[in-house]
């Protein structure tokens, strides 16, 4: 029996306005969009929560936003920032399941029918770590199908009127799917414009369940191939799966110093993290890959790339530290502050295996197996339960330091 599937959308709420606010503080909380001046026919590319309670939206001329509150703080597009941002967050995406298919900069679906839990509890560590580790407000809903999905969070953020963020997850209960787009306008549906809202009106047809219990048959009459869609989307049905850029190409981890590290201690126990979130996910994507990258970013934003093939596929954390700290002890010039540090995996091949000459196939066995009891713990207590030794010293590190 196929498993019940779990998808997901999310969408940071005003994503240009919350970069925005991160790069200046001061713009937090207050009256502000982000765009192109009024009097060069400027457009509205983001507004904030407190802007949207005057009426300013995106696409809308700055000039009518300014009209509707004179006192409108305009903001330039910082978009350097935004796309770092953006793979950030697309990042811990791929980092909570390899299905991912991204719709914009600021927007996705996700499918994480693979991952154990409620797709409830699913969505809010996914929240919890957008909010906390990017500092950025986000929305998601959770249904069987990305139209459901898609159509919960849209929902979920519209409930909210504050001048704020709204930080919303709505999830569509499995076997509640034609019961939640019921009542909803016939406009929310996907595939329904204006033309066809007003066709589909003249019919009587006013909600969402208003198609849903029209004979198929007729609406395929008269629409077509629309027709039979639109009563397939309005009880629910979308079968459609998350698209992913095709098979992974590589699986990778990366992280941003809120200021610049020259501490080696540091930057090898971030490598040593970085290198345990790989293989983690490179083990739950069922991959073995046979080439290992480090990214290197210096303060002055230049960036290093450097990787090496391995003899053996593999998916265990310690062998991809291993040639991670090797090929950062060959190109890290001691002292030298680093702004980002990454760690990947590619080269995927079938998962396969051979000893050397040397191996201990007990020894091997054990630490399979020791590896997969980890990612046990792990997943049923969260990532912070377990602590390695080098977390440790590290600690003791820092207070000898201070």
């Amino acid at each position: 029996m196929a498993k019940t599937r779990k998808i997901l959308h999310l969408d940071l709420d005003a994503f240009f306005c919350a970069v925005e606010e991160q790069l200046n503080p001061e713009l937090k909380g207050k009256i502000i969009a982000v765009g192109g001046q009024p009097d060069q026919r400027g457009v509205v590319a983001s507004a904030s929560y407190p802007a949207r309670q005057y009426g300013i939206r995106s696409a809308m001329p700055m000039s009518q936003a300014v009209r509707l509150y004179p006192d409108l703080i305009i903001v330039g597009q910082t978009r350097g920032a935004y796309v770092e941002r953006s793979k950030a967050v697309m990042a811990i995406l791929r980092d909570t399941t390899p299905y991912v298919e991204p719709l914009s900069i600021d927007e996705a679906f996700l499918d994480v029918t693979i991952l154990p839990g409620s797709i409830d509890i699913i969505a809010q560590d996914l929240q919890s770590r957008i909010n906390q580790e990017l500092d950025l407000p986000c929305s998601l809903g959770g249904a069987t199908s990305k139209l459901l999905a898609k159509t919960a969070n849209t929902l979920g953020k519209a409930r909210q009127h504050e001048d704020k963020p709204p930080n919303t997850i709505t999830i569509v209960p499995v076997g509640d799917e034609k019961q939640f787009l019921a009542p909803l306008p016939i406009r929310q549906l996907w595939g329904v414009g204006p033309k066809t809202a007003q066709n589909l009106e003249k019919l009587g047809l006013h909600k969402i369940g208003d198609i849903a219990n029209w004979s198929q048959d007729e609406l395929s009459a008269r629409f077509g191939k629309l027709g039979r869609d639109l009563w397939n989307r309005a009880n629910g049905i979308d079968y459609r799966p998350v698209e992913t850029s095709g098979e992974s190409k590589s699986i990778s981890k990366e992280t941003t110093f809120s200021t610049d590290v020259k501490d080696e201690v540091k930057l090898k126990q971030t490598l040593r993290w970085l290198s345990d979130g790989v293989g983690r996910q490179t083990r739950k994507s069922g991959l073995y890959g046979t080439t290992v990258k480090i990214k290197l970013r210096w303060s002055d934003f230049t960036t290093l790339t450097r990787q090496m093939t391995l003899a053996n596929a593999t998916d265990r954390d310690d062998e991809i530290y291993a040639c991670a700290e090797s090929l950062f002890d060959q190109f890290w010039v001691k002292g030298r502050p680093v702004r980002l540090i990454g760690v990947g995996i590619s080269g995927f091949v079938e998962p396969k295996r051979q000893l050397g000459l040397w191996d201990d196939p007990e020894a091997e066995k054990q630490a399979d197996e020791l590896q997969s009891t980890l990612d046990l713990l792990k997943d049923k207590f969260g990532d912070s339960m377990l602590k390695r030794a080098s977390d440790l010293k590290r600690r003791q590190h820092d207070d000898n330091k201070r």
